[in-house]
């Protein structure tokens, strides 16, 4: 037997190539024979950069960038052996695991550190740079990051407006882009998405993500009437029209943000580290694929990795084997997007901070009992 296992990171927990270890670890339990590649992945988030300068080779450079709450944290990026390329994750910068539980907040926090991270990919002179936008702490539509490269933001008197974007963006009354850094007109900017929720509304960037940045029900709505407002002055100063564009609301509307006001283009980010990885060439050789994520729920099929993976495979006609950290309301909807069984590795005796520790034990024994299963299945029918 063929094993590709090719999965995402636990958030928090477990890096892509970790979770990947975990589970050949646990199939090699039953079946020690069997052939195993592990392919880390990611779609955007944590775990971009490594994919990546894996695939490409290249270096790691690293920047002092403002976090999300203005304190500095050393970021790290990939340049990629061509010179030219530089990948980034804006968890690096402005990620959601830089932030304390109890300090989460995003009408206070910016994404200024994401734009300044793009300022140091292109003084090393990258003039192709590949934004993965997962996991930021971030509802800022993209103004903090912008900032930090040069657009200014007014008020109605003209006055640069400064400080968390969210304490403003119900005054904005100009968006000025006349001073942004003239670098990026000579750069490709590809902005690599693991949603394709809108910027606004019920599915949008607020609602579906500003809870688990500390938004509570009302500030939810705050950051989205906040939100509508950037969305109209961009329409109205730059002729650009995000208000129900695909992606936009990824990253707290980072995805709108990079394409109105730093020129960049969205794309699917499993995609572009699929096509990096040669995904396709990998699941031709394999028997059967087995992926995963922390958390697989009904928004794991708008762009998350395990069904990037699933529809590569089942092009194939690959079986597909998704463990997740943890399963949520409307999981099932990655069976009818091509993933064929999913397993968790939650213990519901383990508090939230155990089951990190214990992650990779978990995934372990998990994909043990899956192998066990599949050999007395081979039993059965032969």
């Amino acid at each position: 037997m063929r094993i590709l296992i090719a999965p995402d990171s636990y958030k928090e927990s477990l890096s892509a190539a970790a979770v990947a270890a975990a589970i050949e670890a646990g199939f090699r339990e039953i079946w020690p024979q069997a052939h195993y590649r592990c392919l880390p992945m990611a779609d955007g988030g944590e775990g971009t950069v490594d994919a990546m300068l894996d695939a490409m080779g290249g270096h790691r450079l690293s920047a002092t960038v403002s976090g999300p709450l203005g304190e500095l944290v050393l970021a790290e990026f990939g340049l990629l052996a061509d010179g030219r390329t530089a990948v980034m994750e804006m968890a690096a910068a402005s990620g959601l695991a830089l932030v304390a539980e109890g300090q989460r907040n995003p009408l206070e926090a910016s994404s200024r550190g994401t734009g300044e991270l793009i300022g140091a990919a292109l003084d090393a002179g990258a003039r192709h740079l590949i934004l993965g936008i997962g996991g930021s702490a971030t509802n800022d539509g993209g103004c903090g990051a912008a900032q930090a490269l040069g657009v200014r933001f007014l008020d109605a008197a003209g006055t640069a407006l400064t400080g968390p974007p969210m304490s403003w963006l119900d005054r904005l009354a100009r968006i000025d882009v006349s001073h942004r850094d003239p670098r990026l007109a000579g750069t490709t900017l590809e902005v690599a998405c693991d949603v394709d929720n809108p910027l606004l509304g019920p599915n949008g960037a607020s609602a579906i993500f500003g809870p688990q940045k500390g938004a509570d029900p009302a500030m939810v709505a705050q950051l989205d009437q906040r939100l509508a407002c950037l969305a109209d002055r961009i329409a109205a100063d730059l002729a650009i029209d995000v208000h129900q564009l695909a992606g936009g609301g990824a990253a707290g509307g980072m995805g709108a943000g990079a394409v109105a006001l730093l020129g960049g283009h969205l794309r699917s980010g499993v995609e572009i580290v699929s096509g990096t990885v040669d995904l396709a060439a990998a699941v031709r050789e394999a028997d059967l694929v087995v992926t995963g994520e922390g958390r697989i729920d009904g928004q794991s099929i708008h762009g998350k990795t395990p069904v990037g993976v699933a529809k590569v495979a089942k092009q194939y006609g690959r079986p597909v084997i998704a463990i997740a950290g943890a399963l949520g309301e409307g999981y099932q909807a990655v069976l009818e997007a091509g993933i064929d069984a999913v397993f968790s590795t939650a213990n519901q005796g383990l508090s939230r901070q155990q089951m990190f520790e214990r992650a990779a034990t978990s995934v372990q024994a998990v994909a043990r009992e899956i192998a066990a299963g599949l050999r007395l299945g081979t039993r059965l029918s032969s």
